[in-house]
């Protein structure tokens, strides 16, 4: 961890930091508690951006949020060791059991009553809603929401990317010249280690991604769908002058520090016109989804470009991105993937370039 730089959680307009906990393997359901119990006790100032009612017995305020961040909600209910899995596209995957308010045998859920003086309703599993904070005082009320809020975020974090927002560069012609590039690329470099046809993007798939993103609901869904609607007509239509962008693929890059272990390369993508409007577009979306909280701020600008090798694509051709999974037995992990050897294909291909025709953004 950066000690000069914790990560940061920001929620109601204040910013929290999250203590650094070293991560285990959890085998037993009890270590869950004490992981969640760290957090909550993080959140130790209230925000006072929250709507909190007054009512004839105290102060009411509410949590919106899918079910599945309060609910124990599958589509395969198995568990392992603490984990549910659950089928997504077909494959199995492992997340931590989502108990994080309630806790095991309610103790989360009543050690917040206690400590806050307030009473916390929660929706049975199965069932959509709201949790609903309730007390006597208005800032027990509000320390509540803060540290469900907490809870919440953690484990969002903890979930696997279910979308990612992108501008596809898959025309006809950029996917005759990438299959070109791949041939000349088997041909001339297939004896370097790791390098073979399995760890190229899929010529289909070629796109420029601005961020990924964890919806859990529908409701999710309609919200980003209605988000960047405001973002066209608040500045994507000025920025582009309401006319097609054209841009331009010029050059191939690696994203680690020694080309002769490569995970990614990519394809370094600029405006063809030389003008920085598709980078300031790009971070003015991604800046946009990072206050709605729809994207977890990592980063304060869009790395512009497109990825045509990667390791991960090795044994899952449809893998994209970090993956947030857990193993059975617990474990953090990220997708296995073994590097290759990109040193002759930086010095054959570094001029690579392909021109994009402009589309309407």
């Amino acid at each position: 961890m950066e000690v000069l730089r914790p990560q940061l959680i920001k929620i109601g307009g204040r910013v929290y930091r999250k203590n650094p906990i070293q991560e285990q393997t959890y085998q037993h359901e009890e270590e869950d508690d004490d992981y969640y119990q760290g957090l909550v006790e993080c959140a130790e100032e209230p925000c006072e951006t929250y709507e909190v009612v007054q009512t004839p017995q105290g102060f009411r305020c509410t949590v919106k949020a899918p079910s599945l961040l309060y609910n124990l909600i599958c589509l395969d209910t198995s568990n392992y060791y603490g984990f549910q899995k659950i089928a997504l596209d077909g494959q199995n995957i492992y997340t931590r059991r989502p108990k994080h308010i309630v806790g095991k045998r309610g103790d989360t859920r009543k050690k917040l009553e206690v400590e806050t003086k307030t009473s916390i309703s929660i929706p049975k599993p199965g069932q959509e809603g709201e949790i609903v904070i309730t007390g006597q005082h208005r800032s027990g009320v509000v320390s509540a929401r803060t540290r469900i809020d907490v809870l919440l975020l953690t484990f969002r974090r903890k979930q696997p990317f279910t979308h990612f927002l992108a501008f596809f560069l898959n025309e006809a012609e950029v996917q005759e010249r990438f299959l070109k590039f791949q041939e000349e690329v088997l041909e001339k470099c297939s004896m370097d280690h790791g390098v073979d046809s399995s760890i190229f993007q899929n010529p289909k798939k070629l796109h420029l991604t601005i961020g990924m993103l964890v919806l859990l609901s529908e409701q999710e869904i309609q919200q980003t769908c209605e988000m960047l609607q405001q973002c066209k007509e608040e500045f994507i239509d000025d920025i582009s002058g309401g006319k097609p962008l054209e841009v331009e693929m010029s050059g191939i890059e690696y994203m680690n520090d020694d080309p002769g272990m490569v995970d990614v390369l990519y394809a370094k993508v600029h405006m063809k016109d030389g003008s920085n409007r598709l980078q300031e577009l790009v971070d003015r979306v991604l800046e946009r989804f990072q206050a709605s909280g729809l994207i977890v701020k990592e980063w304060n600008s869009v790395k512009l470009h497109a990825t045509v090798m990667n390791t991960l694509f090795r044994k899952d051709p449809n893998a994209e991105g970090r993956y947030n999974l857990y193993t059975a037995d617990g474990k953090y992990i990220f997708k296995e993937r073994e590097s290759f050897d990109g040193r002759n294909i930086l010095k054959a291909f570094h001029l690579y370039s392909q021109r994009i025709p402009g589309k309407p953004v």
